[in-house]
């Protein structure tokens, strides 16, 4: 059986059980508008050729030094963005019964998360930063304003949320998911509050699960970054903790704790899971790149190549979308591999099509990927 047989016939039994999975996610949001940066244009609207590969974007800003220059950004789509809000809305996609916290718009909704919130339990501490994610063949550059996600602490969640509302949820949710720690100053305090303060004070739950995204960490200190790790080790003490990782993420906190390089082969992605989930005593370890993705547990190391599109509709928001497919199926009770290919699905399906899976989609990408 393939792996990818396996998942399918895995995912038809989890959901032959009909579990109601429940999530709290938290704490950014973003609104993204999707740009392509202009090469040369020719007339108004989409008459232009776009500058394609990142290089080519270098170049033409290396051009400009001592002097100046002008690029266009020609707009594709404002939509929901930061990790929290896509991983999230993928979670619901797929049948999961959502909360969210995070920064959405205060005291009013921003219009991009109106559906969302349509279809979810949501808590708005402040506005939403905004991102230019400017979109290439070969990657993508995301630039951003973030002030506003200064003022998100334990203290405004209790504050809006209610700390008994917030605890509640915290101890009736089968995930925790907490996201971009990188662009949330305060979210390395929030994390010591946890469990320090508010996780040894729940009640004990054998399905509790924690996902973890740091969120590109290269602005933050190697200081930082070793101090939040350490702590997101302790979250193990209340449940199964699972890091998450993009190929670039995992060989940076892979350097940090000491280890020697590593490429991205099959071996050395289970070797870069394995060696971090050791060293940090986590539940699992999941590394996720374009074309592939790996995951270690305490059971072994596992590794599925991804549906790989060199023409994806959209590309900003696919890791969020594989967190969400991997956390689907770890509470749906999948093993690892199953898991890892649901990840690789849904990033697969939203790639292509810009929306975020249903479970019966889901099912219906895997009977046909070849």
């Amino acid at each position: 059986m393939t792996f990818k047989t396996h998942t399918l016939a895995s995912l038809r039994a989890a959901r032959a059980q009909n579990p109601e999975n429940s999530a709290l996610v938290g704490f950014d949001g973003f609104v993204d508008t999707i740009v392509t940066p202009v090469a040369q244009r020719t007339a108004q609207g989409e008459a232009f050729t776009p500058i394609t590969t990142i290089p080519d974007f270098a170049q033409r800003i290396a051009g400009a030094a001592g002097k100046s220059t002008n690029i266009e950004f020609y707009p594709l789509m404002d939509k929901l963005g930061g990790n929290g809000p896509i991983m999230a809305n993928a979670l619901l996609a797929a049948g999961t019964r959502l909360t969210y916290i995070g920064a959405l718009g205060r005291p009013s909704l921003h219009g991009v998360f109106l559906d969302f919130a349509s279809r979810a339990e949501v808590v708005s501490l402040c506005d939403p930063a905004t991102t230019i994610a400017v979109e290439f063949n070969d990657g993508k550059l995301m630039l951003g304003q973030l002030r506003s996600l200064d003022t998100i602490t334990l203290e405004s969640i209790e504050e809006v949320m209610g700390a008994e509302h917030f605890r509640n949820t915290l101890a009736s949710v089968d995930l925790i998911s907490l996201v971009n720690w990188t662009m949330i100053p305060n979210m390395t305090e929030i994390f010591l509050s946890l469990v320090n303060e508010v996780l040894p004070a729940l009640p004990p739950r054998a399905n509790r699960n924690f996902f973890f995204d740091l969120a590109d960490p290269e602005k933050r200190s190697r200081e930082d970054l070793l101090e939040v790790l350490e702590i997101i080790g302790r979250f193990g003490a209340f449940g199964k903790v699972t890091l998450g990782l993009n190929l670039k993420e995992a060989q940076r906190v892979h350097a940090e704790l000491g280890f020697a390089a590593c490429g991205e082969t099959e071996m050395e992605l289970r070797v870069l899971a394995d060696d971090i989930r050791r060293n940090l005593e986590l539940s699992t370890v999941v590394v996720h790149l374009r074309a592939s993705a790996a995951c270690s547990t305490a059971n072994g190391t596992w590794w599925v190549p991804g549906p790989y599109t060199d023409k994806p509709l959209i590309t900003t928001g696919a890791g969020d979308h594989f967190n969400a497919g991997f956390s689907q199926g770890e509470m749906l009770g999948l093993d690892p591999e199953a898991c890892l290919t649901l990840g690789v699905c849904t990033s697969g399906h939203y790639v292509r099509t810009g929306e975020s899976p249903s479970l019966d989609d889901l099912e219906k990408f895997l009977s046909a990927w070849g």
